[in-house]
């Protein structure tokens, strides 16, 4: 088995995320990773080096939306952006457009997305459970039947009532089926998801990855905001796709897989230029064993956003892992992901 300990001559500063340099190591599966040189004070062993300090508790009241979050993206493209700020520089000193922030954790500490599959008929104690005080949660997404439904489900709507109460930010799932489903299919879904069930934005499931689809998805991604105005888009490329497509979308899903393949994946090289609020991982199949290191591997690969489970089977995501009390300290308490 090869070592994922990162080593001074991998190509990269010994500690900083590089697609040369390898994660840290769990126990057991070689040496520890040493706090890492990223540029803020070490965090926790084994753990890459910034500043310490779990994300602020959920502050959001009354489920009100946030900032507005359309802007001028890249070119050619409409992104996130926040009205009178300009765009960061990264440590590359390469331009990168600033996610906006609102109320709740913030997108730029460790926080938890979460695939909430489970109809609340059948689990309404793991509902409850993602209203809870203190949840380092940064959007969850509700998936009535592959879509908003043709009709409202009570259940649905006092579920998602109960959400936004709790300051959570709600998003509605919208199968883009990898570039196959245009903005004629996919608007009135959306539309639906914000006349019943208030949604803050919307969950691309299946985005496509190849950039021949890049125009078109920006155009589907613009006309989705407009419905608001400041919709939150997470894109579920589920991989590392073509990069323009974080001109569309504040966030990316880059992996989306088992933890047989997490282990040893690395980042993309382009990702270095742009901060964690800007990813998301979703790992399936971590023993509850391995989630300590599942969530070292999403900081030092610039990660903000995470959920893993230890569930398998053709959907994992019908249900809150069995270390879910777990994974909601660990994500509150620990230090927040690297950055480029």
């Amino acid at each position: 088995m090869p070592s994922l300990t990162p080593t001074p001559d991998s190509g990269g500063t010994p500690g900083r995320r590089t697609p040369g340099n390898g994660p840290p190591a769990a126990a057991g599966e070689g040496a520890a990773a040493a706090p890492g040189a990223r540029g803020r004070s070490s965090g926790g062993p084994g753990a890459p080096g910034r500043a310490g300090g779990g994300p602020g508790a959920p502050g959001r009241a009354g489920g009100g939306p946030g900032a507005p979050e359309s802007g001028t993206g890249g070119t050619g493209g409409t992104g996130p952006g926040t009205p009178g700020a300009g765009p960061a520089l990264s440590r590359t000193g390469r331009r990168h457009l600033p996610v906006p922030r609102r109320a709740g954790v913030p997108l730029d500490r460790l926080g938890l997305g979460v695939l909430a599959y489970a109809h609340p008929l059948f689990a309404p104690g793991e509902w409850a459970e993602l209203t809870r005080p203190g949840t380092p949660l940064h959007w969850v997404v509700i998936n009535v039947h592959r879509g908003p439904g043709v009709r409202p489900d009570p259940l649905f709507l006092d579920a998602a009532a109960r959400l936004r109460e709790a300051g959570v930010r709600l998003l509605g799932l919208l199968d883009a089926a990898r570039g196959g489903r245009r903005a004629g299919e996919l608007l009135p879904e959306a539309g639906r998801y914000l006349e019943w069930y208030r949604v803050d934005g919307y969950y691309l499931d299946r985005a496509p990855l190849d950039g021949h689809a890049l125009e078109e998805y920006r155009r589907t991604v613009a006309r989705l905001r407009a419905l608001t105005g400041r919709a939150h888009i997470v894109s579920g490329h589920g991989a590392y796709p073509d990069p323009g497509y974080l001109e569309a979308a504040d966030q990316l899903v880059t992996f989306e897989g088992p933890w047989s393949r997490y282990r040893w994946a690395q980042p993309a090289a382009w990702t270095e230029n742009h901060p964690p609020e800007r990813f998301c991982h979703l790992v399936h199949g971590v023993p509850r064993a391995h989630m300590e290191t599942a969530l070292r591997l999403a900081r030092w690969q610039g990660a903000a956003t995470v959920h893993l489970t230890d569930r398998t089977g053709a959907d994992p995501w019908e249900g809150l892992p069995g270390y879910w009390a777990q994974q909601v300290r660990s994500v509150r308490d620990g230090p927040p992901p690297c950055t480029g």
